[in-house]
């Protein structure tokens, strides 16, 4: 019997993993327009920038079939915050950040700053990195939420791109509970699907005092990547209704996808290719902004856990063996402290629930530095490397992008903050998912390079190596077999590599074996054939 930590592991997942098998809905299934994306991101980099703003309008197109829903839940803002009470924003992973994102813009615009509280899964440090597993658990959303004081009367505005994520589902049921006032639950997968094998999205279903708002707009460009279209329409459902309430949100919405729609995109071909030349070549990239700060530094952290990156590291601590490709300043910033304040609007705010993961400490998020002079710190800590600066800030009637003597000047002077933001956001989602793609670390539409950090993610990897084994072979692995084998890779994996693909590589070897064997054994048996 094996009885090897891995083993261990493995058994316990699989005792569980009916609660995260979630490959029929559809946020998880790969979108048929993308399936050539990684061929497309190497051969043709300004093609993939078409298909990917094809599939961001199709999402736009569907946002607006949602419009009434999201006028009412401007009034409840409205109305929420007219009887002095407050708006509290939740999420987990892409949903956190676009949270934490929206009580930037509320602070930046002048508004009553303590009004609007967001918070994610694992406190402000999970903006810089995921802090694994926190999204499992439902009890520790609903005490997150009951730990910000939220109180009966308060509104509290939770989304999950899927879902189903047990986390949110805490905090959503948890305010239920306290506030007289319902709480509204917004997700991008049909009730059907969800219904049909998702148990915990029952008691959300089913709970008298939750507004549910579903936002579907089907796949992802990137299967499973939901901080692509999902997030994007989800940030756009919110911020509408928080920050524009007397607009009808279809008009906000029509008027947003018109701009996306006769926005030329062809520019951004060169940065991509610029880009992941400077990865190629063993050198990273520095981005420095100012006025944008909390979009682009939620693109660049979001690469890390979708693309098996290394996470930004604190800049207190020794040379990573693995630094991350990219980093950011906020050129505003003087010092560490003044970046996280620059970049929120705020100062952080810590869990300090040490016994549940020390990362979650003042000392541990204190040590991250975005201020402008980490740039220098970085080239001293990795001086065998170049570090080019990739700047994105305001200019006269737009933002100006510029990346080793590469510029283009994107007029959006006429926006709104929320709509600028999230044309960013969008530029910069295809952008980074194109770079990844020239680099090899997704396959057709297929998240390989996933790192399997919680169940969810744990159910995606193994779906992606069963589907790659039978690609290859013809014939589907069982599920309980690949997950065997991918927890044992996850121990033996090593920087640089993707546990996906290594499982794969196991799971056919072991197949070989498994052929060699029967060979071996029939060929030996005295009652085999051709046996007198």
């Amino acid at each position: 019997m094996n009885t090897s930590e891995s083993h261990r592991r493995a058994l316990e997942y699989l005792r569980v993993a009916h609660l995260f098998r979630l490959g029929h809905l559809p946020t998880e299934r790969p979108h048929p327009a993308t399936r050539e994306l990684s061929r497309c991101a190497r051969s043709d980099p300004g093609a993939a920038v078409s298909v990917l703003k094809r599939v961001d309008l199709r999402a736009l197109s569907l946002l607006q079939r949602y419009a009434g829903r999201i006028d009412e839940l401007a009034r409840s803002i409205e109305h929420t915050l007219s009887r002095g009470r407050r708006i509290f924003l939740c999420g987990c992973g892409a949903t956190g950040r676009l949270s934490l994102s929206l009580e930037t813009l509320w602070r930046q615009a002048g508004h009553p700053p303590d009004s609007v509280v967001s918070f994610m899964a694992g406190g402000d440090v999970a903006l810089v990195h995921s802090l694994e597993g926190f999204e499992d658990h439902p009890q520790l959303g609903s005490r997150h939420l009951t730990e910000l004081g939220f109180a009966d009367g308060d509104l509290l505005i939770a989304s999950t791109e899927g879902g189903e994520t047990p986390y949110v589902i805490g905090a959503t049921l948890q305010a239920a509970e306290i506030s007289s006032n319902p709480p509204y639950f917004l997700y991008c997968n049909t009730d059907s699907a969800l219904l049909s094998r998702v148990r915990r999205f029952r008691r959300v279903h089913d709970h008298p005092s939750v507004r549910r708002i579903c936002l579907y707009v089907g796949p992802m460009a990137l299967a499973g990547s939901t901080r692509m279209q999902a997030s994007t329409v989800l940030q756009l459902a919110i911020g509408a209704a928080l920050l524009h309430p007397h607009r009808k949100a279809n008009d906000l919405i029509r008027a947003f996808r018109s701009l996306v729609e006769i926005t030329n995109l062809s520019w951004l071909a060169d940065f991509i290719q610029r880009e992941s030349e400077i990865y190629r070549a063993g050198h990273h990239v520095h981005y420095q902004v100012r006025d944008f700060g909390i979009t682009v530094f939620t693109d660049t952290t979001e690469r890390a856990p979708t693309f098996s990156l290394a996470p930004f590291e604190p800049s207190n601590g020794e040379v990573p063996r693995s630094p991350s490709l990219c980093y950011i300043s906020l050129l505003d910033a003087g010092t560490p402290a003044e970046a996280w304040t620059t970049l929120l609007g705020r100062s952080p705010r810590s869990l300090n629930w040490l016994e549940v993961d020390p990362r979650t400490g003042s000392e541990y998020l204190d040590g991250f530095d975005f201020s402008r002079g980490v740039l220098e710190h970085r080239r001293k800590l990795l001086s065998s490397s170049r570090h080019y600066e990739f700047r994105i800030e305001r200019s006269r009637g737009g933002i100006r992008f510029a990346l080793d003597g590469i510029t283009h000047d994107l007029p959006t002077s006429n926006l709104p903050p929320l709509l600028q933001h999230l044309l960013l956001k969008q530029l910069l989602n295809i952008h980074s998912t194109l770079v990844m793609g020239r680099l090899g670390r997704y396959e057709n539409n297929l998240m390989t390079w996933v790192s399997p950090t919680n169940g969810k993610l744990v159910d995606r990897a193994v779906r992606c190596v069963r589907h790659l084994v039978t690609l290859a072979s013809g014939s589907e692995p069982a599920y309980d077999e690949v997950v065997l084998h991918l927890f044992a890779e996850m121990d033996r994996v090593q920087p640089g590599e993707s546990v996906v693909l290594r499982t794969v590589a196991e799971v056919a070897a072991a197949r070989r074996r498994q052929a060699g064997a029967r060979v071996v054994g029939g060929a030996s048996t005295p009652c085999g054939p051709g046996a007198r």
